[in-house]
């Protein structure tokens, strides 16, 4: 009785497996399986089903597998590009930087390594003067303002007093004034050592008398641009002047030597006059402060700490108001071209006072 109950049971079971299969319940878990079944494979149906089912979810457990590995090596991938790039950078900069010591090494900061003929700016120094016009017309170089217009004028008196700032204060020089001394002719500084410009007694180009802009006989400062080691071959031999400098420059010389002032002869000259025979009319007197040029004391430039270049105050006396005048400042000296069309040895400008 009890082996025949034990037959039974599997086959009732089977049974009801087959219902469950005919209605669907695995066949939508397993889609693509035959599930046609007929007695002589009813026993091994259940162990096909599981391991169908294993497979797929292995399949998927690979694939997932798969695509993180796919991101963990792109991860590695980039990282290794983006080490290398930084590396491969981080040594070209290293050989740039070594290659600018290396050049650095070979400069020196006070001494330019091409000088006089064989530098870019030769051995003709230029002049340049002050106030320049305002910087939305820097190409310019009219100076025109109202006398009777404080507002006017401001702009010129205030940027002569930044550019006069460091000859009255000293103190603003790299070093701090330590080596400026009060020069002379006959007291020349020593090595390393450079002169004091005192612009403090220039009257009437002053910065209390506003530089005589209210007056309408306004100053104009000049200077030397500077070249390394250049030295000036003056103008001090009375029988020998060039044609072409101004009369009232020649006299001027001549009193000198007259006067025994020999010493005062060792100076780069400075005239400044109309360029045309209407602008030397309308120009009227001119009159040069502290002296007609630049000291010989002052030469050569070598870059020493706390430099200051030589000026001279230049103050038109009874300028025609209402008109523009052009304006031509030389410097004279043997070893000082001009050409008016590089701007050599000179200066122009205009000067208009309404």
């Amino acid at each position: 009785m009890k082996k025949e109950m034990n037959k039974t049971a599997p086959n009732v079971h089977l049974k009801e497996k087959k219902r469950e299969l005919e209605g669907g319940i695995l066949q939508s878990q397993v889609p693509t399986m035959d599930l046609t079944l007929n007695k002589e494979s009813e026993d091994s149906t259940t162990p096909f089903i599981v391991f169908h089912i294993l497979s797929v979810s292995t399949l998927n457990q690979t694939v997932c597998w798969s695509n993180r590995q796919l991101k963990t090596d792109r991860r590695k991938l980039a990282a290794k590009i983006g080490i290398f790039y930084l590396v491969f950078y981080g040594v070209l900069a290293a050989l740039f930087a070594i290659c600018m010591w290396v050049f650095f090494q070979t400069l020196d900061p006070r001494i330019p390594k091409w000088q006089l003929d064989h530098s870019i700016i030769g051995t003709s120094p230029g002049l340049g003067f002050r106030p320049m016009p305002p910087e939305e017309n820097v190409e310019s170089t009219l100076i025109w303002y109202k006398a009777t217009d404080e507002q006017n004028y401001r702009h010129w008196t205030q940027s002569l007093e930044t550019f006069l700032e460091v000859y009255r204060k000293p103190g603003l020089t790299p070093g701090r004034g330590q080596n400026i001394y009060n020069c002379d002719y006959d007291k020349p500084p020593g090595r390393g050592q450079v002169c004091n410009v005192d612009v403090k007694n220039w009257v009437p180009c002053t910065q209390e008398n506003k530089f005589n802009y209210h007056k309408s006989a306004p100053c104009v400062f000049v200077k030397l641009n500077k070249i390394y080691n250049w030295i000036p071959e003056f103008y001090n031999d009375t029988d020998r002047l060039p044609d072409k400098m101004p009369a009232d420059l020649k006299q001027y010389i001549h009193e000198l030597k007259m006067n025994n002032q020999t010493a005062m002869l060792n100076t780069v000259w400075v005239s400044c006059e109309g360029e045309n025979p209407a602008d030397k009319e309308n120009l009227g007197g001119i009159k040069y402060y502290p002296t007609r040029g630049f000291p010989g004391y002052f030469y050569p430039y070598e870059n020493s700490e706390g430099y200051l270049s030589p000026i001279i105050a230049i103050n038109f006396e009874r300028p025609t108001t209402g008109i523009l005048i052009n304006i031509e400042c030389r410097a004279w000296a043997r070893n000082i071209q001009h050409d008016r069309h590089e701007r050599v040895g000179m200066v122009h400008f205009e000067l208009m006072i309404d």
